[in-house]
């Protein structure tokens, strides 16, 4: 093992240490241990303190010249996982999983940077690529009716799912944090509210999110569905009462999609939908903040200020100070 090995290896430790999420910890050691690879086969790096910006910046310019799959990092996971057969092999890497890549490496060099295990920072000229800005996705009423119509309630699973999905469009939780929910020391259907402690939230910090009336009874019905024939701690569980992990909900959820025609669904769209609703209610960026578990406003308003314009023309007609003026000793 390489001196470098060992300092990503020590890195990864630390990022442990600290409590980061398991997703992202696992998306730096894929990004370093591809990294190393290169900087291993085409420029005999051994340590750190050898890699320049210009190391950084052709691997970048490979990255996006190659196609997807055709390099791993772990050849057992090459036998297993067979990515030669996957639909999207050899295809153009996104410019999101190439700023993602770039991204993770900065995180990396500003560490050892910071804590002074090499003498000059490499990326700190190294900059994403800057691309248009998406609007979040989004299912109106009609798509939104159509989704809760498509699970089929007589199976165990899809029950479930439902109930998730219904969860999670009520309360914009993230798909992680529902489905570690436990009934008994996490509900409570007198004020209808779910904690959400630190360990199980991307924040690292607990908080708190609010389910409606309608939602209370659809909980309770499922709660008391599951305890039929489920003994698990999990409300949320699988048909052998385990943890449900985030994957395979959402391989479910993109069958539910392909059911009513929109192959592009995924979890995270249920919260998007939650907070672009909340926002054409009336609802205030500051409270919206608080209900995604966002750690500050501003990533609130850089990830669902983009209302179109018919969001804006509705939403202007119900808060016209004209028409809204209310009137004093007879005619306005």
């Amino acid at each position: 093992m390489e001196k470098i090995d060992m300092e990503v290896d020590d890195f990864l430790s630390y990022c442990d240490y600290k409590g980061l999420a398991t997703k992202t910890i696992r998306s730096y050691d894929q990004t370093l241990k591809l990294f190393l690879q290169y900087l291993k086969d085409e420029c005999n790096i051994k340590n750190s303190n050898q890699v320049t910006e210009s190391h950084i910046k052709n691997y970048i310019a490979n990255v996006k010249e190659r196609g997807k799959y055709t390099v791993v990092s772990d050849s057992h996971s090459k036998k297993q996982n067979i990515p030669e057969h996957r639909r999207d092999f050899g295809k153009k890497v996104s410019i999101a999983t190439v700023n993602n890549y770039t991204r993770n490496i900065r995180v990396y060099f500003n560490y050892m940077y910071e804590n002074r295990l090499i003498k000059i920072n490499p990326v700190q000229k190294v900059k994403v690529i800057k691309t248009p800005r998406k609007v979040k996705g989004y299912l109106d009423d009609k798509e939104m009716n159509n989704l809760f119509k498509c699970f089929d309630s007589s199976k165990f699973h899809e029950y479930r799912d439902y109930v998730i999905t219904q969860l999670i469009f009520d309360t914009g939780m993230r798909c992680g944090e529902c489905l570690m929910i436990r009934d008994e020391t996490d509900i409570n259907f007198n004020d209808r509210s779910i904690f959400l402690p630190a360990e199980n939230t991307k924040g690292k910090k607990d908080r708190y999110v609010f389910f409606s009336q309608s939602m209370a009874t659809e909980l309770r019905r499922w709660l008391q569905y599951r305890d039929r024939y489920k003994d698990s701690e999990f409300c949320f569980c699988t048909t052998k009462g385990k943890n449900l992990e985030v994957r395979s909900f959402e391989s479910n959820f993109t069958k539910y999609g392909e059911r009513i025609g929109n192959k592009d669904i995924h979890p995270h769209l249920l919260r998007n939908n939650l907070a672009k609703r909340f926002l054409m209610e009336g609802g205030d960026i500051y409270t919206l903040s608080q209900i995604l578990g966002h750690s500050s406003v501003k990533v609130t308003e850089e990830s669902y200020l983009d209302l179109t314009t018919e969001n804006l023309r509705t939403k202007y007609q119900k808060y016209s100070p004209l028409m809204n003026l209310k009137k004093v000793g007879g005619k306005r």
